[in-house]
């Protein structure tokens, strides 16, 4: 194409068209001509080259102004503010040269006839690119416009599109990064709009955001147009989806489901003001925005996205309230988590802490103490106090110049794709966005910490807390015969131990899900109309409403969080416990002492697998198995291994196997393992027996060590005798393998003693032990030890 060409349409761009047109408008190209064809819908447009640019520019006159007035700026003859408003009253004021203008105008015209339209609604959008520099990204850092009609309204738009490559944040980022700024252009992106004013839009990445786990999509979804996700105005919707089981049509791997608070939404407007916010209503409040189809549709289109450009992507959609249509509104390449070092782990740990004062979502993993900085306008950041932690309602690109130099980030708004979480992931800080109330309870000087190391959730507290930290490098880990796994309980927090080279998860506990993501006793759910406690029975309503039952809820939820523990090492075995709470434990969940005997010995009570088949819990029990029947059928994940705590005899393992059957899942069907925990004598004495009826073991040794040596392990008078390397456990352990091995059974081991003991780790390893799970923290550490122990044991076979 000819250096003069003036506009262009994005079928006539690719990726070779960033010096023209810039990087967004190139990848709106890109998708046009590439990936219609495989089912992804991009609205119809064009662009304005940077030929048109400085034909603008030098038909008025503009280098001038530009150059003298960026030189008055640098000597301090004009401050920021001054030069930049400057600047941009010279293009504002200035004239359209008459090719230029017809250009805009005849490619306009072209869309029309192609919609079949009259003054076509459309998006102006700005592209900037540095014509010597193809891959430099100005993402943020101009304006938009939306719902611009008519051809003097779009040539208005254009101009101040042109006008904003010099806002005072532009100017700022060129500055640090020495950009000249007479070699940078802008290009113009005018593109049909979608009317998701009538429906809804967001973000999708096609990796994890805080991560970088590269196996999910992560989407963001509000009511209305995308800007109030962009801009982080509003609290969004969250899906995940699973990628490496979207090819198979008849699964729905969605691991996450969270519903925002989608307070507001953008809108269609009067003329002169085109856009303008609106409350949600309450039904909107309460729905999700996308379907289940809408997000598995998405999850494809994204990984096609990044199928193509070869890297994770960044990508904007909306949806066509009129058709009912998805599009791809806009995609550009992933800057942060895939440009991380993936040899370099560190990890951070609260080990004590003040009150909890506010919670949001999570961005980055770190933990950082220091005072509040509380800043409710752009126009108060020169108060902003160098190292501070900043409190806002929420950012824009004016903010960037103070983030920089903040320690940490919280806003009372937005999503994980809102521009405060998008800028702190860029520059390393750790940041809550969508804190809620951050602003009324935190103020200035106030000594507070902010956690985003426990999970999704990020968490506030009052004054410095005391944190762990370890450095781990994973490019050393040693290969071992026995596989060493992690224990999990946290969905928040699964994605995080990504990058750890485990054989799995050893232990995932049902009840942390049932306790901190469900909350309600299931037997309450299942009997709620027969609840007496009214102030249960409401708060239980409200959590249930949107679900098709209160049963449903349950399950749902249930399984969604296991899902996130599951997802994180496919394909390699994830073995979920069946919930495992004491009586007094389940009595503290929503309606629970309803349904609850008081015991003077819960350790030794009513738990585990007794309860399975007992009239008092048995259709509890139930959803807990649809639960994982969903798992493993409806989501694919396959490799999601069921154990039994706490089984007493062979008698009663008969019962739960039973049961679990009745309830779809059938040791060996489908390929589904059952487990059951030796964390009983009986368990030992009686190996070979409960080998015929489980796949496997897993060496509770807490239990273990308790029920053995006659020892409460809660008690401090007994603290000194309760020790797992005792001579009686270590028989119990060393026996249980045996007696397990010649019967064709697998055991493992879930507990802290291989990391806290070196000798421990040795001794398990002597005896032939498959796997040793432990927590994620101690991974490196035991890995290490395990491999000097097998190199021990093989040195010992050479010598002999």
């Amino acid at each position: 194409m000819a250096p003069s060409t003036l506009t262009l349409r994005f079928d006539e761009m690719g990726r070779e068209s960033v010096p023209l047109v810039g990087g967004k408008n190139a990848s709106l190209g890109e998708m046009v001509r590439n990936l219609r064809g495989q089912g992804i819908d991009v609205p119809d447009g064009f662009a304005t080259t940077s030929s048109a640019y400085w034909k603008f520019v030098d038909a008025n006159g503009l280098r001038d102004t530009i150059a003298r007035t960026l030189r008055d700026l640098g000597t301090g003859n004009l401050t920021l503010a001054q030069g930049g408003a400057e600047i941009r009253g010279a293009f504002l004021r200035a004239d359209w040269p008459r090719d230029v203008a017809d250009a805009i105008v005849a490619a306009y015209r072209a869309l029309n006839a192609k919609l079949n339209r009259r003054d076509t609604d459309v998006a102006v959008r700005s592209s900037a690119t540095a014509e010597d520099l193809p891959e430099a990204s100005f993402a943020g850092q101009q304006e938009s416009y939306l719902n611009i009609r008519g051809e003097a309204a779009l040539l208005d738009a254009c101009r101040r599109c042109f006008a904003s490559l010099f806002t005072d944040r532009a100017i700022i980022y060129r500055n640090i990064n020495k950009f000249d700024h007479l070699k940078v252009a802008l290009s113009v992106g005018v593109q049909m709009m979608v009317r998701s004013d009538l429906a809804g839009a967001g973000v999708a990445f096609s990796i994890d955001t805080e991560t970088g786990f590269d196996k999910v999509v992560v989407i963001n979804a509000a009511w209305g147009l995308g800007e109030s996700v962009v801009k982080g105005t509003v609290d969004p919707d969250e899906y995940h989806v699973f990628k490496p089981l979207l090819s198979d049509t008849a699964l729905t791997p969605i691991v996450e489901k969270k519903r925002g608070g989608k307070a507001t939404k953008m809108v269609y407007a009067a003329a002169d003001t085109p856009t303008r916010t609106v409350p949600t209503s309450r039904q909107e409040r309460e729905t999700f925005v996308m379907s289940d189809a809408e997000i598995l549709t998405l999850g494809r289109w994204t990984c096609t996205i990044e199928g193509h450009y070869g890297r994770p992507m960044d990508i904007e959609w909306a949806k066509d309230g009129q058709s009912g249509k998805l599009f791809i509104v806009q995609a550009r390449p992933e800057t942060v988590q895939s440009r991380r070092d993936p040899g370099v782990f560190k990890s951070y740990r609260v080990t004590s802490k003040g009150r909890l004062l506010a919670k949001g979502l999570s961005v980055g993993s770190a933990v950082v103490s220091g005072r509040v900085c509380l800043i409710e306008s752009v126009r108060d950041i020169d108060r902003f106090v160098d190292g501070a932690i900043l409190v806002t309602a929420n950012t824009d690109p004016d903010w960037v110049p103070v983030m920089k130099r903040a320690a940490a980030i919280v806003t009372n708004h937005g999503g994980r794709t809102s521009h405060a979480a998008i800028v702190s992931r860029e520059l390393g800080l750790p940041a809550i966005v969508g804190a809620g109330d951050a602003t009324h309870v935190l103020h200035g000087e106030q000594e507070i910490t902010v956690s985003c190391a426990e999970g999704d959730e990020g968490f506030i507290y009052e004054g410095k807390a005391a944190v762990e930290v370890r450095q781990l490098d994973l490019s050393a880990v040693p290969k071992t015969r026995t596989h060493v796994m992690l224990n999990l309980a946290n969905p928040a927090a699964a994605y995080r131990w990504w990058r750890l080279p485990a054989d799995g998860v050893g232990l995932a506990r049902m009840e942390f899900v049932v306790s901190n993501h469900i909350k309600v006793h299931p037997m309450a759910l299942v009997r709620f109309d027969t609840l007496k406690n009214e102030q249960a029975k409401a708060a239980i309503a409200d959590l249930t409403r949107g679900y098709p039952s209160r049963t449903d809820y349950f399950v749902d939820r249930l399984a969604l969080g296991l899902a996130r523990i599951a997802a994180a090492p496919h394909p390699q075995p994830v073995i979920i416990r069946m919930s495992d709470f004491k009586t007094n434990e389940y009595a503290n969940l929503l309606g629970g002492r309803e349904f609850e005997p008081e015991e003077e010995n819960p350790m030794l009570g009513f738990r585990g697998a007794s309860r399975y088949y007992s009239p008092r819990y048995r259709d509890g029990f139930a959803l807990e198995c649809r639960a994982i029947l969903k798992l493993r059928r409806e989501m694919g994940f396959k490799n999601v291994v069921v154990m039994i705590p706490f089984c007493r005899s062979t008698k009663e393992a008969d019962q739960v196997l039973a049961v679990m059957a009745e309830n779809g899942l059938k040791r060996g069907e489908d390929g589904l393992q059952v487990y059951v925990m030796c964390e009983i004598p009986s368990n030992v004495v009686l190996a070979k027996k409960f080998a015929e009826r489980f796949d496997g073991f897993s060496i509770g040794s807490n239990d273990l060590t308790q029920l053995t040596l006659g020892v409460d392990r809660d008690s401090a008078e007994l603290a000194q005798l309760f020790d797992e390397q005792d001579d009686a456990v270590k028989w119990m352990i060393s026996n249980v393998i045996q007696e397990a091995h010649s019967a064709g059974a697998k055991v493992g081991l879930c507990g802290q003693a291989p990391s806290d003991h070196p000798e421990f780790a040795e001794f398990l390893v002597q005896c032939g032990i498959d796997s040793i799970s432990v927590s994620p923290d101690s991974f490196v550490a035991v890995k290490n030890r395990v491999a000097s122990a097998e190199a021990a044991m093989a040195k010992t076979r050479v010598g002999r």
